[in-house]
């Protein structure tokens, strides 16, 4: 399967991210963008997006980027660093970019951004099995 397309079967077999409304503007071999809009039952307690909202957002992209050279790729290790809250009707994106691939491992640099503005930062690390995406 050409790299490109895995990310389009990935979210169509991903219930979880499709009821988050997660869409896919972009894609290519070592990079994805995807966006949402942020919805009211979204909200924590203090009325801003719940922090795992970003995380599942920058953590889809990067599923998705790691998968595009083929391979089935696992999450080994992730980390956000939220800057800015986000807000009800927020319409935010993630762009995933690998950083640092090799056979096996991958490394990647996520940003989710309001607009031009940043207000997070997700950084992952992939293991990249020997199963291809068919």
């Amino acid at each position: 399967m050409k790299g490109e397309l895995i990310p389009h079967k990935m979210l169509s077999q991903d219930a979880f991210s499709q009821s988050l409304g997660i869409e896919i503007l972009e894609c290519e071999i070592g990079r994805c963008k995807v966006a949402l809009t942020v919805r009211k039952d979204m909200l924590n307690s203090m009325g801003k997006a719940h922090g795992g909202i970003t995380y599942a957002l920058a953590d889809t992209a990067f599923g998705f980027t790691a998968n595009t050279h083929g391979k089935y790729a696992v999450s080994i290790e992730t980390s956000i660093n939220h800057i800015e809250a986000v807000n009800e009707g927020d319409y935010i994106t993630a762009e995933s970019v690998i950083e640092k691939v090799n056979t096996k491992i991958g490394f990647n640099i996520v940003e989710i951004k309001r607009g031009e503005e940043l207000v997070a930062i997700f950084k992952g690390l992939v293991y990249r099995t020997s199963r291809d995406w068919v």
